[in-house]
């Protein structure tokens, strides 16, 4: 059998295009994804034991919300929650009548030429938020409970202690766990094409409809996301040792 080059060199262009699709994609979908997963772990572990009784049962509702959120979004697949977002959350939130946040001639247009892609990305960092909560938790829980006793009694508030002396000793111990996360997020962008986002994958589609050739875009597109994973790895080995020499100093 021979190797068709000739098709992939006449997509080059798509194929360059959708790897930049995937990047997007991942890139704003970690960024979503990292705020939300800091929200959920802070609302995990907030405590109010001194407070007054409404807001000791308001810190048991947010740690209940976060926890069923995470265990909501960890616990089904990821393709199926790409599916609801696309059919039936998004209707609801972008719809020409009753649209909860856009409706009229608006949320035709936005529907029409962003659907997917607004799907797409919603899907994705609500699903990574979910295991980032998780990592961010135990991230921050790893460190022990005297760091956090040392600051207070330096006259530091809740919020100080965390952002000055909890959270820059947790991101060393989250960086790998964070590393794999983000990777998973790279490839699980391929699941998009499911909803004819214009993604790496769905290149790959595309050219296999039209040319009834699997064996070429398959290949081509299974190098790209490793050159891609393998760009993100080497990213995050430099950031762990960067910041292993900064605690040795």
């Amino acid at each position: 059998m021979n190797f068709r080059f000739d098709i992939l060199y006449e997509y080059r262009w798509m194929f360059l295009t959708g790897a930049l699709m995937t990047l997007g994609l991942t890139f704003v979908a970690t960024l979503g994804g990292t705020l939300l997963g800091l929200l959920g772990a802070l609302a995990r572990i907030i405590r109010f034991e001194k407070g007054s009784a409404p807001l000791r049962a308001a810190a048991w509702v947010v740690r209940n919300l976060s926890l069923l959120y995470v265990t909501v979004f960890r616990g089904t697949p990821l393709f199926v929650q790409i599916f609801i977002w696309y059919f039936v959350w998004l209707p609801a939130l972008i719809h020409p009548a009753d649209g909860w946040l856009v409706s009229g001639t608006a949320a035709v247009e936005l529907r029409r030429n962003y659907g997917a892609l607004i799907a797409g990305v919603l899907a994705l960092t609500a699903n990574s938020g979910a295991y980032i909560t998780e990592i961010f938790r135990a991230g921050i829980q790893s460190i022990d409970k005297g760091q956090m006793e040392a600051a207070r009694s330096l006259g530091m508030t809740y919020t100080q202690a965390m952002r000055f002396v909890i959270l820059p000793q947790a991101v060393r111990r989250m960086l790998p766990p964070l590393a794999n996360e983000f990777i998973t997020l790279l490839k699980d962008s391929s699941l998009l094409s499911a909803i004819a986002v214009a993604e790496l994958a769905y290149v790959q589609r595309t050219i296999s409809g039209r040319y009834t050739v699997y064996e070429e875009p398959l290949y081509a597109i299974a190098l790209i996301y490793l050159a891609m994973t393998l760009c993100l790895s080497w990213l995050f080995s430099s950031l762990e040792k960067r910041y292993s020499l900064q605690r040795h100093r």
